[in-house]
């Protein structure tokens, strides 16, 4: 098995509303000094794509229903955002002093509807000194992209388009657990890759057939390449990889959801 080698993508510039991701990732490859392989797969966290496809809204335009109001009392938080969280949710599901917890309009549970006031600045609004002087940073906040799987879709076949290679694209964001503290990169979209690989049936070390085994292998990926990327002021939004374990094939953000009825945590 060849070995798994991840590396962070250089000269990504702060990205704004309506740049190409795309076109940015094959000059950081460049920059980079990788020439992009067949079976490769680019990692992109979350943000970088939310913020291309125009994902920020400004908390000064938004106006608090009764029903946030009245949760943010209990969850101790601003009542603008809540009223995102309850616009970007299926169902609230818990609540207590600092989060709410929510399944996602896409499916999966997380915190806040994946609401995110970090890494976020009026600069990728406007470089005009006197535009950005009155514009505070503390009024916005970071939505998810409507369709991460769509999203990684249109990279994957721009990249392709511009390289001749065949390759994956992993859009992550850093999602807690029901039963461990700490946050771990997690998949929320994906292109031309696997999310679940099935081994049920295969042989282990002593021939025993496998029976219940699948692998979440693009959150096994997303968990590396979030280390790498890190969560602060590190500025490394996208990862190269070469020589993931799986063969690459069509896949989905659904693969890796448990359905409702055998969800034994909610």
């Amino acid at each position: 098995m060849p070995p798994l080698v991840l590396t962070p993508l250089s000269n990504i510039p702060l990205i704004r509303q309506g740049d190409s991701l795309a076109d940015n990732l094959v000059q950081a490859l460049r920059a980079t000094a990788i020439q992009l392989q067949d079976d490769d797969i680019l990692v992109i966290a979350q943000k970088i794509v939310s913020k291309a496809e125009g994902r920020m809204v400004n908390l000064e335009t938004i106006t608090p229903s009764p029903k946030a109001l009245e949760l943010a009392q209990r969850a101790e938080k601003d009542p603008r955002i809540i009223e995102l969280i309850l616009g970007e949710s299926n169902e609230i599901l818990r609540t207590r002093p600092g989060v709410i917890i929510v399944e996602h309009k896409l499916g999966f549970i997380c915190a806040n509807a994946g609401i995110d006031h970090s890494n976020v600045s009026p600069l990728e609004f406007s470089e005009d000194p006197e535009t950005f002087e009155k514009l505070n940073p503390d009024d916005w906040v970071l939505l998810l992209p409507e369709n991460p799987d769509r999203s990684a879709e249109q990279i994957r076949q721009k990249v392709e388009a511009a390289t001749g290679a065949k390759i994956g694209v992993l859009i992550i964001d850093s999602h807690g657990r029901a039963w461990r503290n700490g946050t771990v990169g997690a998949t929320i979209g994906l292109s031309g890759m696997p999310g679940l690989v099935d081994l049920r049936g295969q042989p282990d070390l002593f021939d025993f057939h496998l029976r219940i085994t699948q692998i979440g292998a693009a959150d096994e990926l997303a968990a590396a390449a979030s280390l790498i990327m890190g969560q602060a002021a590190e500025g490394t939004p996208a990862i190269h990889v070469r020589g993931f374990p799986y063969s690459l094939r069509e896949g989905s953000l659904n693969e890796l959801l448990r359905p409702k009825e055998q969800d034994l945590f909610r």
